[in-house]
């Protein structure tokens, strides 16, 4: 799966994103979000596809989250990784108005995971990132006993306090 297998599954024509418009855009409804890398070749075998992603809000999504770097996690690493490492310069946008967008991005992203045997590079596996977060050696707590602090009392006699104003 790479842009040109998406054109023809009902994506629209790829749009370098520094170029993007807000007239370019459709009204906000629901719809699937391909990032494509525009530095690589047009041959249908090899994956050009960066990120695959949903919105209820496309313009929002866009100009917000990729553009402005507003989001969760991942919309912010994807700002980041636009503007600090150039890619804004290499990469297009496109999308694909649904009813279901939950739905079709589930299966696109399955797809590009059963054709590629990853996820696009810019997706994040939610599975194996929250398998890296356990700890494979868990620390072993051991117990230990608090000790009571030696307190010596001094018998108040006569004779301890008159050593005690003769040291003073």
């Amino acid at each position: 799966m790479n842009s040109l297998t998406l054109k023809e599954n009902g994506f629209s024509g790829f749009l370098p994103l520094k170029e993007l418009q807000l007239s370019n855009l459709p009204k906000n409804t629901n719809s699937i979000i391909a990032i494509a890398d525009t530095a690589t070749t047009t041959d249908k075998t090899k994956p050009d596809i960066l990120y695959i992603d949903k919105t209820k809000k496309l313009t929002k999504r866009i100009f917000g989250g990729y553009l402005a770097g507003y989001g969760d996690k991942t919309t912010r690493k994807i700002h980041t990784t636009l503007f600090n490492e150039g890619y804004i310069e290499k990469t297009a946008i496109s999308w694909m108005l649904t009813d279901n967008h939950k739905t079709a991005q589930k299966a696109l992203l399955e797809n590009f995971k059963k054709e590629h045997g990853t996820l696009p590079p810019w997706n994040t596996d939610k599975k194996t990132t929250n398998e890296h977060k356990k700890n494979t050696n868990p620390q072993i707590k051991t117990k230990t006993q608090k000790t009571k602090p030696n307190k010596t009392k001094i018998k108040k006699t006569p004779h301890t306090l008159k050593s005690i104003k003769k040291a003073t």
